[in-house]
C-alpha cells in the first residue's frame, strides 16, 4: 500500500460543502461524494447515453456509464500509485460526464448551437449544474451538495465569464491556478479510457480496420509485440491484448512522468500543487504517440460516414426538440413547464441534456410523428 502523499487532497481538510452537513463518519467526505454520485438519477441515465455508437446500435459498445467506470478504474490505480486520495479521484471520474447530452458530442454541439443566444451549452459546466442544482434527492438542498474538491475536479475547463459567475469553484480559472492532483489525474484517465475503448469499439463495429491502425505507431508497436509473444493467438484476443498493453503503457508513463514532475517541483502540500504548473502529464514521446492515435480516431472513426449519418440525425432531433419546446412550453412535462417559466431556455436545455438517447428519439416521435405513439 503506497503511503499517503503530503500533497494529496485531504477529506479532513476539505473546503467543505455549500450547505454544511454533519460529518460523514465512518465514511470520508469524498466517499460520501462518490456514493451520492452513484445513487443519482443522472448517473443511471449514463447507461443509455452515447459514447460514439448510439445505445441501440449494439449491446457491446461503450456507453457513457461504462466509459465513466473505466475512467474511475484507471484513475484509482494512478491515485494509489501516487499516494493520492483514491475516493476523490473516483468521485470526479464518475461525475465528469453527468451533464452530457444524448448522442455524444453531436448532441452537445447541437444544443450549444441552440443555446447560442442564451449563454451557450457545455457539458462540463452542465455536469457541475447537475450536482449543484438539478438532482432532486435531499430534503434540505437542491443537487448533491458535493464537497468543494469534487466540484472543482468536475469543472475541467471554464471561460473567464462563466468562472466569474461560479464563485469559489471557478476562481482558479481567473487566478490561473491548478486543481488538485486527483483532478488532474482523473482528467488524463478520461483521455486514456476513451481513446483506447474507441479503438476497441471501432474495430468491433468494422468502421476502422486493423490495417488502418497499423499506421499508428503506438498501436502497431504493441500489436507486433503481441503477435511475437503469441503467434497462434487469433480473433478478438489479439485486439484486446493489444489495447490492454497500450493502456498499461500510458498509465505507467503517466505515473512515472507525474512522479518526476512532482519531485522536480518540490511540492509538499495541496496548496503548492495548486500554485504549480500542471504536474500530471505524459512524457513528450508518449504524448506524441497518444496524440497520433487521437488524430487517427478523429479522421477515421468520428468522421466516418456512418457515424456522420447518426450525428446528423442527432443534431436534427436536438434542434427540433429545442425549437418545439421554446415555441410552446405546454409540450414540456408539467414539472419542466414550471422551471421553463422561471429560467426559460436554460430549463429547456436542462430537460434535453438529461435525456437518454432513446428517450430523446421517443420524445421526437411523440411530438413530430403523425402516427400515434403509445405512451
Amino acid at each position: 500500500m503506497t503511503e499517503r502523499a503530503p500533497y494529496a487532497a485531504s477529506s479532513a481538510a476539505s473546503r467543505g460543502r455549500v450547505h454544511p452537513e454533519p460529518a460523514a463518519a465512518p465514511r470520508s467526505e469524498f466517499q460520501r461524494d462518490r456514493d451520492r454520485i452513484i445513487h443519482s438519477t443522472a448517473f443511471r441515465r449514463l447507461e443509455y447515453k452515447t459514447q460514439v455508437f448510439v445505445n441501440h446500435e449494439g449491446d457491446l459498445f461503450r456507453t457513457r456509464l461504462t466509459h465513466s467506470l473505466e475512467v474511475a478504474q484507471i484513475g484509482r490505480t494512478l491515485a494509489r500509485l501516487l499516494g493520492l486520495d483514491e475516493d476523490l479521484t473516483e468521485a470526479i471520474a464518475l461525475a465528469h460526464d453527468l451533464g452530457h447530452t444524448p448522442f455524444g458530442h453531436a448532441g452537445q454541439d447541437a444544443l450549444n448551437a441552440c443555446m447560442a443566444d442564451f449563454g451557450g451549452f457545455e457539458h462540463n459546466l452542465q455536469s457541475l449544474r447537475v450536482v449543484d442544482v438539478l438532482e432532486e434527492r435531499y430534503a434540505e438542498f437542491d443537487g448533491l451538495n458535493l464537497s468543494f474538491e469534487t466540484r472543482e475536479g468536475i469543472l475541467k475547463h471554464c471561460s473567464p465569464a462563466n468562472a466569474a459567475r461560479l464563485g469559489e469553484v471557478g476562481a482558479r480559472f481567473l487566478s490561473k491556478r491548478q486543481p488538485s492532483l486527483e483532478a488532474q489525474i482523473a482528467n488524463l484517465a478520461d483521455e486514456i479510457a476513451y481513446n483506447n475503448h474507441d479503438v476497441d469499439d471501432g474495430l468491433r463495429s468494422g468502421l476502422i480496420t486493423l490495417e488502418q491502425l497499423m499506421a499508428v505507431r503506438i498501436f502497431a508497436r504493441h500489436h507486433d509485440a503481441v503477435r511475437a509473444a503469441y503467434p497462434a493467438l487469433a480473433g478478438r484476443r489479439v485486439i484486446t491484448e493489444t489495447v490492454r498493453r497500450i493502456i498499461n503503457t500510458l498509465v505507467l508513463d503517466l505515473y512515472d512522468t507525474t512522479r518526476a514532475n512532482i519531485a522536480a517541483a518540490g511540492v509538499a502540500s495541496i496548496d503548492e500543487v495548486r500554485a504549480a504548473p500542471p504536474l500530471a502529464a505524459f512524457s513528450a514521446e508518449v504524448l506524441d504517440e497518444h496524440r497520433e492515435l487521437k488524430r487517427f480516431l478523429h479522421q477515421n472513426l468520428y468522421r466516418h460516414y456512418k457515424v456522420a449519418r447518426m450525428s446528423s440525425k442527432a443534431r436534427r432531433i436536438i434542434s427540433d426538440l429545442f425549437e418545439a419546446f421554446m415555441g410552446d412550453a405546454r409540450l414540456l412535462p408539467p414539472e419542466h413547464q414550471m422551471r421553463e417559466s422561471l429560467e426559460g431556455a436554460r430549463a429547456v436545455a436542462d430537460y434535453i441534456a438529461g435525456m437518454t438517447d432513446r428517450y430523446a428519439m421517443r420524445e421526437h416521435r411523440r411530438i413530430f410523428a403523425v402516427e400515434e405513439i403509445a405512451g
